[in-house]
């Protein structure tokens, strides 16, 4: 949290407004410095790139451009604060996963230039690592892996399955591998896991202390960044704003679930919520039972999809999906005390028995961006000079770098590996029209809680379930 010496230095207004963006997440919660906002865009503006957006993905789009040319002159603007959305609210995975269906991009473009993809997201999970460190960012960041626990016999089908077809593929138990219940158990002490997929391209993550660290970093590069301001519409060579008119050469969108706010953006990618808790820092005595000593992000592989970290305070961060869709892409801005938080306690209590008591500190959500065919995409027309990264569905944390440093090289025009990845330029197309959006978005949703039922005690892949596996491409 800020210091009490911090705290008596700012104003009124500003002591107001960083207690209230504390209230967002325990990551803003426990992030140094200050969260009031910097001043707003002056007015009309003129720059060589604007970024609409201050998350990951517009900061590590800032961050590789000045990297490249510092002569440039970059403007970001951001509705609230930097990190304020999904970027400082996530479960802090930073983890190497291909962002999308293997099996589609395999279709259009081949074996191996999906297995470079692939390379190039477990790469990217060092280069932020390299970056923090470099930056002096400390955002707690501990290469650790990650697990995906097979809790039921389904699970443990679907665990070998996926092993064998990253092996099948190309891969080695180097990337992943399937533990026994006996190695499971020892790295990390759940009851009933028959064993788990486990992948060393991930390390956990603080959040709000990543994006903080790295606004603050371009900032001092020279990039400019207004907060308060409200982009409206992005044209070719304009951003309107309600407090000006950005003129650009390049003009980049990177607001992922907050998307459908701009205008013409309805229906570009769908906002879904995923919740988190926090519970106290546990004892020693707790963490002798439960283990985990290696940090690992943690998942459990049910259908309505888990994820956990050890923070660096010793507690445990655990989210997960269940929270409806809003008709019309309505976005949420503050999610507190809801039944997915519950939900989530429970989880806590099932997969570590030993702090089923602890209390609950913090309850937050956030809301990601979900394109139609479940791909992220990055992308630029030279033409227009408008790009784009985004739809990461979840697995922004690391991606975001690699899309960043695309959109650069993009931008500046260099020949890189990046430019040719398979993720360039790809475009999902739009989502259907209410009501038809709703419907099938809370009915996918309600079909995940049928399949993890039947799946529970089941020794087969349920109906429910191969319906959603369809219908996300897996």
């Amino acid at each position: 949290m800020a210091t009490t010496e911090t705290r008596e230095v700012l104003s009124g207004s500003a002591q107001a407004e960083d207690a209230h963006y504390r209230t967002t997440s325990f990551w803003h919660d426990s992030v140094p410095g200050t969260l009031s906002k910097r001043p707003p865009l002056p007015g009309d503006l003129e720059a060589d790139v604007a970024i609409v957006g201050a998350g990951y993905t517009g900061l590590w789009t800032a961050y590789s451009l000045t990297e490249i040319d510092p002569s440039l002159r970059i403007v970001i603007v951001e509705r609230d604060i930097a990190g304020f959305g999904a970027s400082g609210r996530n479960g802090g995975w930073c983890f190497g996963g291909l962002p999308g269906s293997r099996q589609r991009f395999l279709k259009t473009h081949g074996h191996d230039e999906v297995m470079r993809y692939e390379r190039a997201c477990f790469d990217t999970v060092d280069v932020i690592g390299a970056t923090l460190a470099k930056e002096g960012i400390d955002a707690h960041f501990h290469k650790g892996g990650w697990s995906t626990l097979a809790m039921t016999q389904v699970g443990l089908m679907h665990s070998r399955q996926a092993v064998e077809a990253h092996h099948a593929f190309g891969h080695t138990d180097a990337d992943y591998s399937l533990l026994s219940r006996e190695d499971t158990l020892a790295r990390t002490n759940v009851p009933g896991a028959l064993g788990t997929v486990f992948s060393p391209h991930a390390a956990r993550v603080h959040p709000a202390r990543l994006v903080r660290g790295l606004a603050d970093v371009v900032e001092r590069r020279g990039v400019g960044i207004y907060e308060g301001t409200n982009a409206r519409r992005l044209e070719p060579g304009r951003v309107i704003t309600d407090r000006g008119t950005i003129h650009a050469t390049y003009v980049i969108r990177a607001t992922e679930g907050f998307t459908p706010e701009l205008e013409g953006e309805k229906r570009r990618l769908m906002p879904f919520a995923s919740c988190m808790v926090a519970t106290e820092p546990l004892s020693q005595a707790i963490w002798d039972e439960i283990g985990w000593n290696d940090r690992e992000t943690l998942s459990d592989g049910r259908r309505l999809f888990i994820y956990a970290q050890r923070t660096a305070d010793d507690r445990i961060a655990l989210g997960g999906r269940g929270h409806p869709y809003i008709f019309g892409s309505k976005l949420e801005r503050e999610f507190h005390d809801l039944p997915v938080h519950d939900r989530l306690q429970g989880v806590i209590a099932k997969l570590f028995p030993a702090a089923a008591h602890a209390k609950i500190t913090h309850t937050w959500g956030g809301v990601l961006g979900i394109p139609r065919d479940f791909n992220a995409s990055v992308g630029l027309d030279p033409k227009t000079g408008m790009g784009w990264a985004g739809g990461y569905v979840g697995d922004g944390v690391a991606i975001t770098n690699l899309a960043g440093r695309t959109l650069a090289d993009l931008i500046t025009q260099r020949k890189t590996d990046l430019v040719s990845l398979p993720w360039v330029n790809h475009q999902s197309r739009n989502w259907e029209p209410e009501p038809l959006r709703y419907i099938a978005a809370n009915s996918s949703l309600k079909l995940l809680r049928i399949a993890e039922q039947n799946e529970e005690t089941g020794t087969k892949t349920s109906r429910a379930g191969s319906i959603v596996d369809w219908l996300t491409g897996h």
